[in-house]
């Protein structure tokens, strides 16, 4: 590229390709750099508005803490199927009260389901998992146990790098699925076929339902929403102490890095940011050409 202002023939230069001009190829005047942008458009984020979405994060994490807290209980003998799936019943009630009210109180009543819907889809599919229990409970029986749970691991990583953070409900398919796969993986170890029921009805809620209610509370009610994601994250750091104080530990400091550093970073980092837009961009059309894709040939 040639210096700006470099003495040429008495014709003004203009900036087309179509015109032959008695100018090198690469010369510029010294209005090219007049129409430097810097960082047009770039978003400025607050500390602890970013903490605040980044707490998605952090709750989805303590939820498979929570989930594989319940497992263990289970596995020992400590948490009776019976409890378990009790209190998935009661938890699940009061979870589509409240979606109910979010809903209805935010939505044209026009774009509800039924509530006669909704139980004949919980009632199939609770049905169908407890008609497959049996199947389940001995699905990995060939399988060692090693490989179960590093599958399951594996499935719950690949769960929480999926999740769908940004609109959680309903849940991305990939991650659902992949927390349902680990969810059977790890029932399939349970003593009973009672057991594994339990387990996949609790994954159920845990995995598919509760973010659901928890897009609800962030979009409603954000306030109550962040204490929410407080109490869960509390919640999944003390249920995995109490079997695994190591792992209390790694998941306290995988929950701060998540939702206090990464947020610092990003905010400190933003001020660095160095964008440019001018002349050499190349060329968008802002027209509306739809009207040459439903013409008759």
């Amino acid at each position: 590229m040639g210096p700006d202002g470099a003495p040429g023939p008495a014709v003004p230069w203009r900036k087309v390709l179509w015109e032959c001009q008695p100018f090198p190829d690469n010369y510029v005047d010294q209005r090219f750099l007049e129409e430097l942008r810097r960082n047009e458009g770039i978003r400025q984020y607050r500390y602890w508005a970013v903490v605040k979405e980044a707490g998605f994060v952090g709750q989805q994490l303590s939820c498979v803490a929570i989930f594989i807290t319940l497992w263990l209980y289970m596995e020992q003998g400590l948490l009776p199927p019976e409890t378990l799936l009790w209190t998935s019943l009661v938890c699940a009630l009061v979870g589509y009260g409240l979606h109910q009210a979010l809903t209805s109180h935010f939505e044209p009543c026009s774009e509800l389901r039924t509530h006669l819907a909704d139980l004949q889809s919980a009632t199939i599919f609770l049905s169908f998992t407890f008609g497959f229990s049996p199947v389940l409970k001995t699905l990995t029986e060939s399988v060692s146990t090693d490989t179960v749970y590093a599958m399951s691991a594996v499935m719950l990583l690949a769960h929480l790098v999926s999740f769908p953070y940004a609109q959680p409900s309903p849940p991305g398919s990939l991650s659902l699925n992949a927390a349902l796969f680990a969810s059977v993986c790890l029932a399939s170890r349970l003593p009973g076929t009672l057991h594994t029921f339990a387990m996949l009805s609790c994954a159920l809620l845990v995995f598919a339902l509760w973010p659901c209610l928890l897009q609800r509370l962030r979009e409603n009610a954000p306030s109550q929403f962040t204490v929410v994601c407080v109490g869960v994250c509390i919640g999944g750091v003390g249920g995995l102490g109490s079997q695994w104080l190591g792992g209390a530990v790694l998941l306290a400091l995988a929950l701060g890095s998540v939702t206090l550093l990464c947020p610092l970073l990003l905010v400190r980092l933003q001020q660095h940011k160095d964008n440019i837009q001018g002349p050499w961009d190349e060329a968008e059309i802002h027209e509306d050409l739809s009207r040459f894709l439903h013409q008759q040939r």
